[in-house]
């Protein structure tokens, strides 16, 4: 059957009407209903009022699920095929789009969720059984273009894309992670399949898509390619904000500040800044990451009272963490949590001390950038690579340009190799500052004469 389409088609009230007794003689409220069939209830319940027509597939499955014998599927007529919605017409202009299917290849396969703090997103923290990779594939395989996707947001695929989304999360953090960005973009184009018309959708269908956008938004930063990659976080932040994903919200904003700061737009990354602090004062977490934010825009605009005083704040708010943050991102404790911290103060340090040539401030970001380059775990090659190159430029600020280049030049060919902009951009403005003040030095020569131009970056990532 196909899907319902026109108002003027079917008898909707009469269909609501019908749909609400067979409902109740089945013993379910609307949210228990709109659980089994994948949808919010608040579309079970404007259905059940004749006020919204029912997306494609679905009034088959109610008639199902609610044991009509066909009465349902029966007051609906054929329609006129639905066209395009704007959600799936804007998709399909959106990175990705001629993506052809890539096989599920995975290091690790998670048995239960939540795994690495990321939960089901249709029962939270519960614990849910994840399929075994040989059902996910089949699931995944359902998911192609032509093919007729299942209705709604069934458990089984859910679970499958959430453990995806862990991998993914992890990956991309990874040397390997621009292998894994055909396979992203295709399931974020495959999850818009699977829905309707963004207010029908399921709010875990928009929260999968909200959280594989940022992984698509950043693989893409990572290329260089800013106008792509603001299109997902764009249409990330879409997705989030429509459910009222503040989680979600914060960390996409926190990538856009990054971009921005790449771009060389300092003004863009403090608005980016203002606005993952004002998505909820409540939460330590998001406070850390909004005042770490501040403090690398302030510290690129050059304010650097204001920067130093944000660079206090995400302290503050790191030592008031407590158990929901904990719950809500795990990655913002222990040893990954203190390395955040101490990256963005770091940075944000050797930033005004390149602006203001304040030596002092220099030497405190050597020391804070050496203990964030110990606590890279080893998985997480680029970041480590990042983070040395950016203690190189912390000595070049303080005056001993001997120790930058040695440190650069242990690192130099990785992370030229890496094939990341924010890498390219960090080795770049080093190659520049040495340049400037110690061109004559032999080593300082040879040194630049190895490592490519800025190619048009002025403010680190």
């Amino acid at each position: 059957m196909a899907g319902h389409a026109s108002g003027q088609s079917a008898h909707w009230p009469e269909f609501g009407r019908r749909m609400r007794e067979w409902r109740r003689r089945a013993g379910l409220t609307q949210a228990q209903l709109g659980l089994r069939v994948g949808y919010h209830h608040s579309l079970i319940s404007k259905l059940e009022s004749g006020v919204r027509v029912p997306p494609a597939g679905l009034v088959e499955c109610l008639d199902s699920i609610l044991g009509a014998d066909g009465e349902l599927v029966a007051l609906c007529r054929e329609p006129a095929r639905e066209p395009d919605s704007p959600q799936r017409t804007l998709l399909s202009l959106l990175p990705g789009a001629g993506v052809r299917p890539v096989p599920v290849a995975v290091r690790f396969w998670p048995a239960t969720l939540p795994e690495d703090g990321i939960g089901c997103p249709l029962h939270g923290h519960v614990g849910c059984a994840v399929p075994d990779l040989e059902t996910a594939r089949d699931l995944l395989a359902l998911l192609g273009p032509g093919r007729t996707p299942p209705r709604g947001l069934e458990p089984d695929l859910t679970h499958v894309l959430t453990a995806l989304l862990v991998e993914y999360s992890r990956l991309s953090l990874e040397s390997e992670s621009a292998t894994v960005l055909p396979a992203v973009e295709w399931l974020l184009h495959a999850l818009t399949r699977l829905g309707d018309v963004a207010e029908d959708a399921h709010p875990a269908h928009q929260r999968l898509a909200a959280n594989y956008a940022a992984i698509a938004g950043r693989l893409r930063m990572h290329r260089g390619q800013t106008t792509l990659s603001m299109a997902w976080f764009g249409h990330g932040l879409a997705r989030a904000d429509l459910i009222g994903d503040v989680g979600a919200r914060v960390r996409l904003l926190s990538e856009v500040s990054t971009l921005a700061r790449l771009d060389g737009d300092a003004d863009t990354a403090l608005a980016c800044a203002r606005a993952m602090a004002a998505a909820d004062p409540t939460r330590s977490w998001t406070a850390v990451l909004a005042t770490m934010a501040l403090a690398r825009g302030h510290a690129a605009a050059g304010d650097d009272a204001e920067a130093l005083r944000a660079v206090a704040a995400a302290e503050s708010a790191y030592g008031r963490l407590d158990e929901r943050d904990h719950l809500e991102a795990p990655w913002i404790g222990g040893d990954q949590g203190r390395l955040r911290v101490d990256a963005a103060a770091g940075a944000a340090l050797r930033d005004l001390a390149a602006v203001t040539g304040d030596r002092a401030l220099a030497r405190q970001a050597v020391v804070v950038t050496s203990q964030s380059v110990a606590l890279v775990p080893e998985r997480m090659r680029p970041a480590a690579l990042l983070l040395s190159v950016r203690l190189a430029d912390a000595y070049a600020c303080s005056g001993e340009p001997d120790a930058a280049v040695a440190i650069a030049e242990g690192v130099r060919v990785e992370a030229e190799a890496a094939g990341r902009a924010t890498i390219t951009a960090e080795l770049a403005g080093l190659r520049a500052r040495l340049g400037r003040r110690w061109g004559a030095v032999a080593a300082v020569r040879e040194f630049a004469d190895r490592v490519p131009g800025p190619g048009g970056h002025t403010i680190r990532p």
